[in-house]
């Protein structure tokens, strides 16, 4: 038996009246999805339990079966443990995007213009990282170069009890005066956030960048606090063995704290431009190899609603539909009997720009039944009227796996 997990980051959304009152995923042409659907058991889980943030992290531990109550130590340390980074039990990591923020001369009256500068090469934000860690770097703190916009700073023997720290997609087109930490113990953290911008804003990367006409990377924003991260081994909870493919550190990091074999693939952005095909061809090349289950995450849908683009949504459902989970299931059934589960991790509805904690739809397929009664096609809508509801999203995984 063969597990497929395909997690569309963000999918779920509200009704968008653009779309002539349908959601994203209602408007897409998502014919694999539907087909599924019309055999499967269709129905809502609530993947973040009320008082928690409706974050990536916590959405997909739980949709991997980890109870984020239990194992949930902050967003951070499971990025820092996809770059490398070997932390100590006394250090804090936090999120460190690259941001552009506008040109004020006081920080407090600057306003974030984009949480991803353009959704940043990486290959020029590891030098614009790097200078940073040139410039800044001491015995307290270390910065690290991620992926894209996406870095890590690493505090020694710092504290977690320094307020709120405001993630910026949630914050974008905002006054920076609003979410500038108030706690004491986070000054040293903003005073880090003021000099980025005096060290980036006239770098020779940025420079380039404004003359092609992309938004400049000059400042960092500190957020997502936590500890060490340390989660069960996959295998050992479920007796699968299993892979984790992902443009992104935050999963891969998921991954190898659980004990996954994590993929990189060529090309694969974590945005529309990703190479859907190649995470569709390692999916069934690590199939092919042995193992028994594959969670392919892809962040397009919640990218482009975090920038309300909403043809670049619906689109991003579609390639997701065409070119990865199509492929990867016609493979599989060459393969002999499967299992598949689709599913967002979390809403990012375009009206908002940001996550919230509704429970979303999901699709769990086996080759080996035909449920009767199930929906035409897949949607929130066609998961909500079939009247199955999670309500602890973690449980969802041992339902997949042995029911």
């Amino acid at each position: 038996m063969k597990y497929l997990v395909m997690l569309c980051d963000g999918m779920a959304d509200y009704p968008v009246e653009e779309l002539g009152g349908k959601t994203p995923l209602e408007t897409a042409k998502t014919p694999c999805m539907d087909k599924l659907a019309q055999t499967a058991q269709v129905g809502l889980v609530k993947t973040v339990a009320d008082g928690m943030k409706p974050g990536s992290d916590v959405a997909n531990l739980s949709v991997l079966g980890y109870d984020p109550e239990v194992y949930y130590t902050g967003r951070s340390p499971l990025e820092a443990g996809s770059i490398g980074i070997d932390m100590k039990k006394t250090d804090v990591s936090l999120r460190c995007n690259l941001v552009t923020v506008t040109d004020e001369p006081v920080y407090e009256d600057k306003t974030i213009l984009d949480y991803c500068a353009d959704d940043i090469s990486t290959e020029e934000a590891k030098i614009l990282v790097e200078y940073l860690a040139e410039n800044l770097n001491s015995d307290e703190f270390k910065f690290y170069s991620g992926v894209s916009y996406r870095h890590c700073l690493i505090w020694d023997n710092g504290t977690m009890d320094i307020g709120t720290m405001t993630p910026p997609h949630d914050i974008t087109g905002r006054p920076v005066k609003e979410y500038v930490p108030k706690h004491e113990n986070a000054q040293k953290l903003y005073a880090l956030m003021k000099k980025s911008y005096e060290l980036l804003k006239d770098h020779p990367v940025n420079k380039a960048r404004e003359e092609k006409g992309l938004r400049p990377a000059n400042s960092i924003w500190l957020w997502g606090e936590g500890v060490r991260a340390n989660l069960d081994a996959f295998k050992e909870k479920y007796g699968l063995s299993a892979s984790m493919i992902s443009a992104v550190d935050l999963l891969k990091g998921i991954g190898k704290f659980s004990g996954m074999s994590v993929v990189d693939v060529k090309g694969a952005t974590g945005y529309i431009d990703t190479n859907f095909e190649g995470k569709a061809k390692s999916a069934v090349e690590e199939f092919k190899r042995g193992q028994d289950f594959v969670y392919i995450h892809v962040e397009a849908p919640d990218e482009c609603g975090h920038r309300n683009e909403m043809d670049n949504k619906v689109r991003s459902i579609e390639l997701i539909d065409e070119l990865v989970l199509g492929p990867v299931v016609e493979e599989l059934r060459k393969m002999g009997d499967f299992k598949v589960l689709v599913t967002p991790d979390h809403p990012t509805p375009l009206a908002l720009k940001t996550h919230t904690n509704d429970a979303v739809p999901f699709l769990i397929y086996d080759s080996r039944k035909e449920y009767q009664g199930t929906a035409e096609g897949f949607s929130e809508n066609t998961a909500k009227a079939s009247g199955l509801y999670i309500e602890k999203g973690f449980t969802m995984m041992k339902k997949f796996i042995e029911e």
